[in-house]
């Protein structure tokens, strides 16, 4: 056989390993979604310990389920069917709501939409029953229901809950979110409400001081105790962010004393050391966003916000550039999603006016730009980002200073810069795709 044969049959079978792939993901695919259906259908024939687990099973499903598969099952005629059970004494409002507390969670965190349950039946009974138990001042042990309800219906509906029903959540979830308990439960508690009220924490009708307190109090407390888990932590984080968002004299607070970038650093470090980020072997799971991989996409966000907003310097951003490098090596030949987020994130921070070029230099960002132009699978996206980048840092490069003392520094850097870049290939990389600057530009709107 001759080596044309060779490469044409491996071809051919390379093709259909991923046919067959695609195959049985979708087979995996539809078996979640009707063990889910299978199992909401009998929910009204169980008494209440068998509908309990059914219930926790069916959690368990929505675990393994990507964002299409979510979809399909959080609809208004889901929702309806619920409230019917729940109206005609089949199901138990608290067995609802531990069922609407893990819906509201990947709701928030997928960001799915929520017109669904907003037009929904249950939506309403949930709302009555917020505005009248809270009214009656009920007994101390039925504030575990309200306060459950009260996660589960500002994580679903999140910037559309009334101001009514958001004076209402407030203080019953920052209540939750502030218990200092650590045995699993009460962890498990405080992550809910912590994720409610990060939902509901970005828009301009939260705007109470104590909010902010709160937050400082949780994230400190837990700097000292470890008290939470890491969805808890990055969603008390979050809070306060969305807070510095609308108050810029956080940023200090943010930066230097909460020390955002140490912290990053630390839960970045971790996950990525404990993610398994090889290949799945034939038979497991395939395309599969797990809870990690969701946890550190959104704190790859959080960062891109902090090096577009913040102004202050601190030292603390060199190794938080570290951390976004080795995260991109480590996800380089598994998680293409995490990888463009991490590119796009260090083009932010090259960006930045207090993020400095050997800052980026010391970090390792300036190699990373140039793994990624050498992938063999390189997406135009990640094409303008890295060499939006290069721009900037060169165009850094050029600036002068009459201080004598930094204008020396400047020129050392210039050295290391211009040496790393020659050492990589710079001209001949940005040569290559020099063509393909004008379409870039177009398609993604950047200025390269």
């Amino acid at each position: 056989m001759d080596e044309v044969s060779v490469v044409n049959n491996v071809g051919e079978k390379e093709e259909e390993e991923e046919i067959i792939e695609e195959e049985e993901e979708e087979e995996y695919k539809t078996e979640l979604t009707e063990k889910f259906t299978k199992l909401f259908d009998e929910l009204e024939d169980c008494d209440g310990n068998e509908q309990r687990q059914n219930i926790e099973e069916m959690n368990g499903l929505m675990d393994k389920m990507d964002e299409e598969e979510l979809r399909s099952v959080f609809t208004i005629e889901n929702f309806d069917k619920i409230d019917k059970m729940v109206e005609e004494k089949k199901m138990r409002m608290e067995n609802a709501i531990l069922l609407m507390k893990r819906i509201g969670c990947w709701i928030e965190l997928k960001g799915l939409w929520r017109y669904p349950f907003e037009n929904s039946l249950l939506s309403k009974r949930i709302e009555k029953m917020m505005i009248v138990d809270t009214e009656n001042k009920r007994e101390e042990k039925d504030e575990k229901l309200l306060t459950d309800v009260c996660e589960c219906y500002s994580m679903i509906l999140d910037d559309m809950i009334p101001g009514n029903l958001l004076v209402i959540c407030l203080p019953f979830l920052l209540k939750a979110a502030s218990n200092k308990e650590e045995n699993e439960e009460a962890k498990e508690e405080v992550e809910m409400a912590l994720l409610a009220l990060n939902s509901i924490g970005r828009y301009e009708k939260v705007s109470e001081e104590v909010y902010v307190m709160e937050f400082k109090e949780i994230i400190k407390y837990h700097q000292e105790h470890h008290n939470l888990t890491r969805l808890a932590y990055q969603s008390a984080w979050e809070c306060l962010l969305n807070r510095f968002q609308k108050d810029k004299s956080l940023e200090e607070v943010i930066v230097n004393e909460l020390h955002f970038a140490r912290e990053a650093i630390k839960e970045l470090d971790g996950l990525t050391r404990n993610v398994n980020w090889k290949k799945k072997k034939e038979g497991e799971e395939k395309g599969k966003e797990t809870k990690a991989h969701t946890i550190i996409r959104i704190w790859i966000d959080i960062i891109i916000e902090i090096f577009s907003q913040c102004k202050l310097r601190n030292e603390e951003f060199v190794g938080l550039i570290n951390s976004i490098v080795g995260l991109y090596r480590a996800a380089k030949d598994s998680h293409r999603e995490i990888c463009r987020r991490c590119i796009y994130s260090l083009r932010i921070a090259a960006r930045s006016e207090h993020v400095k070029n050997d800052d980026l230099l010391e970090g390792g960002a300036i190699d990373t730009f140039f793994e990624e132009l050498y992938q063999p699978t390189l997406e135009d996206g990640n094409v303008c980002n890295c060499l939006d980048t290069v721009y900037a840092i060169s165009g850094r490069l050029e600036g002068k200073t009459d201080d004598e003392m930094e204008e020396a520094k400047r020129k050392e850097m210039n050295r290391k810069v211009f040496e790393k870049m020659e050492e990589e290939g710079y001209e001949d990389t940005i040569t290559s795709f020099h063509e393909m600057l004008t379409f870039l530009e177009l398609k993604f709107e950047c200025s390269i």
